[in-house]
């Protein structure tokens, strides 16, 4: 089975062929996304780029795009002080399929 580390919205991730990934959101209206490989594991043999393996991308379909994540929330409470503040986030994700690694 073929695996390869890819970097995108600044992390990375170790993704195979066939496999769903959630990743940040992608600002692209294309229907595929092609992404830079640093690490390239198949079998036993095992490829580590300087910084990126050359000659190998990892071709991806996209799912589904801008999907919203769980609420995240974070509270600032002050005892004693009437300070209670609460602010929520919901990150935007996109859903991708790897379709290919070479």
């Amino acid at each position: 089975m073929k695996k390869a580390v890819i970097v995108t919205g600044g992390k990375q991730y170790l993704v195979a062929e066939g496999e769903t990934v959630e990743v940040e959101l992608l600002k692209s209206d294309k229907k595929t996304a092609t992404f830079p490989t640093l690490l390239v594991i198949d079998g036993d043999k095992t490829t580590v780029g300087t910084p990126e393996v050359a000659g190998v991308t990892v071709t991806a379909d996209i799912v589904e795009d801008d999907v919203q994540a769980e609420k995240v929330t974070s509270i600032r409470y002050k005892a004693k002080k009437r300070v209670h503040t609460v602010h929520g986030h919901r990150q935007r994700h996109t859903i991708l399929k790897i379709k290919k690694i070479g």
